[in-house]
C-alpha cells in the first residue's frame, strides 16, 4: 500500500514541475515590482488550463503529503 502512495506522488510530483515549467515567463515576482502592463490581462486558452492543472496538482501534491504524514504510511 506503501508502494501506491510513494508512486502516485512521484508522479504527481513530476507532472507538477512540468506545468509549472512550461507556464509563461515574466509573470513571476519580477514582474510584480516592473509595473508591467499584462496584470489584469485574462488567461486564454492553454495558458488557463496550466493556470488550473497546476493549482490541481499542487493541491493534490499537498493533500497527499498531509495524508502521508497524518497516518504516517
Amino acid at each position: 500500500m506503501s508502494n501506491i502512495f510513494n508512486i502516485g506522488q512521484i508522479i504527481v510530483s513530476v507532472i507538477l514541475i512540468i506545468a509549472i515549467l512550461m507556464q509563461q515567463r515574466g509573470s513571476g515576482l519580477s514582474g510584480a515590482f516592473g509595473g508591467d502592463g499584462n496584470i489584469y490581462r485574462t488567461k486564454r486558452g492553454l495558458e488557463r488550463v496550466l493556470f488550473i492543472a497546476t493549482i490541481i496538482l499542487a493541491t493534490l501534491f499537498i493533500g497527499s503529503t498531509m495524508f502521508r504524514i497524518i497516518f504516517s504510511i
